[in-house]
């Protein structure tokens, strides 16, 4: 029996192999971001389930909500557990992540300074069946605990993400995406999103989202024309000319419960 022809199946075996300068197709499952922008740029549209995601800033939670804040409420809803949040530098605002989604009573807030408590608590909430999603602040992690954290997430199909320092770009990760992610310096209603690795080719130009969701950037805006006109009747601000100092806002989150948590917004 003679072998066939290469040009007999070399159709069929093109539809399973990835060109580089194509984006590539996700091999598991996914979560859609919540940016259309960005699910345009990541193989299968969306946060791989079971994959470390590695965030890269200049400041440990510069944007961190706001980038994942969709996903999380997604996981959550589907899956039913908590959202683990190992190492974060401080305190989520409850109220806050409950107005777009997330309930406060699902996530679960691990506090450490130690490195190696940190890391087992991460891959202990990986382990677990109920979690739908694990964000980790792990700036000293080395790349052999990082392929640990990415096993146990691929074993149990765990949203990942790993925040880091903006210095770890240079050396390598086992993290199936990694992203950069800064202020816009152009535009500071605006982040950029440097996608550093990806099953792709490299992305040409950033992209851009909107430092603040379409809510909150309305109730800002709204704050601050309020301040404007109310200086401008007082005299204290020509017309036409904005005003530049900072208002305080007290915001009380829950009134009247033994945990009630005051917040303090500034508006610029």
């Amino acid at each position: 029996m003679g072998l066939p022809f290469l040009d007999s199946f070399s159709t069929a075996a093109g539809r399973g192999v990835w060109h580089a300068d194509e984006l590539g197709l996700a091999d598991a499952q996914v979560v859609a971001t919540g940016h259309t922008a960005l699910d345009a740029e990541l193989p299968g549209g969306g946060w791989p389930v079971g994959a470390m995601t590695e965030l890269l800033q200049s400041a440990p939670e510069a944007h961190v909500w706001r980038l994942l804040l969709p996903a999380l409420a997604q996981a959550v809803q589907a899956r039913g557990g908590p959202v683990v949040l190992v190492g974060a530098p401080y305190e989520p605002c409850g109220a806050a992540l409950a107005a777009q989604g997330l309930p406060v009573e699902a996530l679960m807030w691990v506090k450490s300074d130690a490195p190696a408590a940190r890391l087992w608590a991460c891959e202990q909430a990986l382990r677990c069946a109920e979690v739908a999603a694990v964000v980790a602040w792990l700036p000293q992690a080395r790349v052999g605990e990082l392929r640990r954290l990415q096993l146990a997430a691929a074993q149990h199909e765990v949203l990942l993400f790993v925040c880091r320092p903006e210095a770890a770009a240079q050396g390598a990760s086992p993290a199936r995406l990694r992203l950069q992610v800064e202020s816009c310096e152009a535009d500071a209603s605006q982040i950029e999103l440097h996608i550093l690795k990806r099953r792709g080719p490299p992305l040409a130009a950033p992209v851009m989202l909107p430092a603040r969701n379409e809510r909150m950037a309305a109730l800002l805006a709204a704050a601050r024309l309020r301040r404007k006109l109310r200086l401008q009747q007082q005299g204290t601000v020509p017309a036409g000319e904005s005003a530049t100092s900072a208002t305080v806002v007290r915001i009380d989150a829950w009134k009247g419960g033994p945990h009630a948590l005051d917040r303090i917004a500034v508006v610029a």
